[in-house]
């Protein structure tokens, strides 16, 4: 090689060498998925498939690890997220008491017999009016979703009217349905749904308030004798999927773009249609376990109707001390999203 070669090679893999050092590399981000719920739970799965999307979406630049255990217990696993002790996961609002106001609205008894519909519905009200209120600092929001229709177990006795229900023990998730119980006179205590098993077998619960899909998830078939149902459901549950906030920053414009696409709206629906699906599993499980089913009669959701309805007039207050302006006209335009699906 003549010394002028040497030079000009010389020069040139100084360039590159320079160029590779200086250039931005596309900075990947492993996000620390937690779930406390089991794998095979409906939510995991979905929050794993959601994790596919995000990784085929941008070319694995963002990626999930799933953990093998949830970083803490559910109640606590929204400010986990935000401290930093996890990258993402869900969770539900109710299991913080007093924390989440707007977000009760869509817990109201009879809103509606599809999760995927109420979701969506959910999904763009929470958009168009609610984001605003800031109720989530330190967390980014990714998607909001319900579970289906609220549903009353129990071992003891079918319930035929309120009169049944007095004496008899319930464990709730939280939120409105809490309130919901005491309206109605039911006996209810707040515990995460994973306790369900051992609060019902042992006897220090007599029933759960819980979709039709959990009877299977939480191993209950065996316990459970009796089911009602009301139209509508007698309540529902408000779940968010969520990142740190700092680790969202982290990620690049574009990759945050490609996220956000596979956010909102579309992952709402995906919950909520995967929701659905369990929930007719779920019926035809206990169906096939002898579960004794009935649907509440008129009177008895009127009664349940009249006793309840004190409660969307508090959230209409309470929304409204919290900031949110025109809560009724904001509650009616939840109710028609749900009947638009």
């Amino acid at each position: 090689m003549k010394a002028g070669d040497f030079k000009r090679f010389g020069f040139a893999s100084l360039m590159v060498g320079l160029l590779s050092f200086t250039a931005p590399a596309s900075a990947q981000v492993v996000l620390a998925t937690s779930s406390w719920l089991g794998p095979n739970h409906i939510l995991s799965q979905t929050q794993v498939k959601w994790c596919d999307e995000v990784r085929q979406a941008t070319s694995s630049r963002v990626r999930c690890n799933v953990l093998p255990k949830p970083v803490v217990a559910p109640a606590a696993t929204f400010d986990a997220v935000r401290d930093g002790l996890a990258d993402l996961s869900f969770s539900v609002h109710g299991y913080t008491p007093g924390r989440y106001v707007a977000t009760q609205m869509v817990e109201l008894p009879f809103m509606g017999d599809s999760a995927e519909a109420t979701s969506v519905a959910y999904q763009r009200i929470h958009d168009r009016y609610l984001s605003a209120l800031g109720e989530h600092k330190g967390l980014k929001v990714l998607s909001v979703f319900t579970h289906g229709p609220g549903i009353v177990f129990n071992t003891r006795r079918p319930l035929n009217g309120l009169a049944d229900m007095q004496g008899l023990k319930f464990r709730v998730g939280g939120g409105v349905v809490n309130e919901v119980g005491k309206a109605i006179g039911a006996n209810v205590t707040l515990k995460p749904a994973p306790e369900s098993y051992e609060l019902v077998s042992s006897g220090v619960m007599d029933g759960v308030f819980f979709p039709a899909e959990s009877i299977e998830s939480f191993k209950l078939e065996k316990l459970i004798k009796y089911k009602t149902t009301f139209p509508g459901g007698l309540y529902n549950t408000s779940f968010a999927l969520v990142m740190n906030e700092a680790t969202w920053n982290r990620i690049g414009k574009a990759d945050q773009d490609a996220i956000t696409k596979l956010s909102g709206e579309h992952a709402a629906r995906m919950f909520g249609r995967g929701w659905d699906s369990v929930d007719r599993r779920g019926n035809a499980f206990m169906q096939a376990n002898g579960v004794d089913s009935s649907q509440a009669s008129k009177a008895f959701v009127e009664e349940v109707r009249s006793k309840t309805l004190p409660l969307e007039q508090k959230w209409v207050a309470d929304a409204k001390a919290k900031g949110l302006a025109n809560p009724e006209q904001v509650l009616k335009a939840y109710r028609a999203e749900i009947a638009r699906q």
